[in-house]
């Protein structure tokens, strides 16, 4: 089995570069992906791979391998999204020229995750190829508006694309830089808002001023959890609310594993009250920041900005499988988890797991730091062996057993 799918993706190792390519000159801001969009729909059109494929309401791309049983689905995702180039920056390729240069492509989007995307789909390429029969349904999804934290793409796909099809995911595979090691989870975050509200302005002001100072950056020798989470204090902003004044301070906090928001709200919350008692009578509230998007579609959706912490039990079916199958496969083979290093970086293995009892894993070509970055690119061996990889975790976890073993026996 192992021999047949490396000989069709040395069938595909040119097609997959082309695509990522592609998808690199294709800008693809959030709410702005219609370009992306459009070619991987006609990619997975020519593939000839998928017994369906769509773009949904919110533009999301989806493509299905039926199974040949009710058996359970897998959901690869990923992506179309990235990040604005910093003007400040000076990138030795072009950010949208997707240079072939020292075995890499450079490029925003290059490592988050435009080389997962293409990865993605070409495993279920030759898988198809290979006719290695599945058992259950295997689902190649792209969603929109990821980098903004928010999640209304995968929330849409979850919440109607995919039970539209009559499919519930039991497992997901994320595409986002790993560097080809197995991640089962990181660390979440929350935009707070710390509103401050009174009679008279200026104290209003001054109490707004007093916990920006407060919440500002944490010594270097503080190590509590609360300093170590608290990454951004945006400056007040006033507003009038039924005659009185308010201050809104915006606060962006790591949420760390083991913590409740609750509990975060709370500690905010009576931080901020003993900041602001020196200016005066005033009071203090604390809530989730919400946010309207409209989408390229013209969907428009309200959320709240968090993102909760995750994980995926190592130990459990999914990782376990996993790293087996690669192993069987004659792949290198680590686990981690996602560090996050910078600020507003996360996945949808959050949405994934909290919200829908997803078990959810990252694999994929891209090397973390180089997300969000200046310079970012991924080596094209990485996305060549991405697709090999991920189509031997998926005839692991969904296909049918083949040559006298079975995916339960590893």
């Amino acid at each position: 089995m192992y021999d047949l799918l490396r000989q069709r993706n040395e069938g595909v190792s040119d097609a997959v570069i082309d695509l990522t390519k592609d998808l690199i000159r294709t800008p693809s801001l959030s709410r702005a992906e219609r370009g992306v969009s459009d070619r991987l729909v006609r990619a997975m059109h020519e593939s000839r791979a998928f017994d369906r494929v769509l773009a949904d309401e919110v533009g999301n791309v989806v493509g299905v391998q039926f199974g040949i049983e009710p058996g359970p689905a897998l959901l690869l995702l990923s992506h179309q999204d990235t990040v604005p180039v910093d003007a400040a920056d000076a990138w030795s390729h072009s950010p949208y020229g997707a240079t072939d240069d020292g075995g890499a492509i450079w490029g925003v989007g290059a490592a988050d995750c435009k080389g997962g995307i293409a990865a993605q789909l070409y495993a279920a390429v030759i898988l198809r190829r290979s006719l290695l029969p599945l058992r259950g349904a295997l689902v190649v999804a792209a969603t929109v508006a990821e980098e903004n934290g928010v999640g209304i793409g995968i929330r849409h796909l979850l919440d109607q694309t995919l039970p539209e099809l009559d499919l519930t995911p039991a497992f997901a595979i994320l595409g986002e830089p790993t560097d080809l090691g197995i991640y089962y989870g990181h660390d979440g975050w929350v935009d707070l808002e710390i509103h401050v509200e009174g009679r008279d302005l200026f104290q209003v002001v001054d109490a707004g001023d007093a916990i920006r100072r407060d919440f500002g950056p944490a010594p270097a020798e503080a190590n509590t959890a609360v300093t170590r989470a608290m990454v951004d204090v945006g400056a007040p902003r006033v507003v009038g609310v039924n005659g009185r004044s308010r201050a809104v301070v915006p606060v962006e906090r790591r949420l760390l594993r083991g913590e409740s928001l609750g509990d975060v709200i709370q500690q905010v919350r009576s931080r901020a009250a003993v900041s602001a008692q020196a200016t005066g009578r005033v009071g203090v509230e604390v809530e989730v920041a919400e946010q309207r998007q409209e989408l390229y579609t013209g969907v428009k959706r309200t959320t709240r900005l968090l993102s909760s912490p995750w994980n995926t039990d190592p130990f459990s079916t999914l990782p376990r499988r996993a790293y087996h199958a690669l192993g069987a496969a004659e792949c290198g083979r680590r686990t981690g988890e996602w560090t996050l290093s910078r600020l507003g970086m996360g996945t949808a293995g959050s949405t994934l797991v909290n919200d829908f009892r997803i078990a959810t894993i990252g694999y994929g070509p891209g090397h973390e730091e180089l997300a969000h970055a200046r310079d970012e690119h991924v080596k094209t061996e990485k996305i060549r062996e991405s697709v090999y990889g991920t189509a031997a975790m998926v005839q692991s976890l969904i296909g049918v057993p083949v040559y006298g073993w079975s995916a339960d026996e590893i």
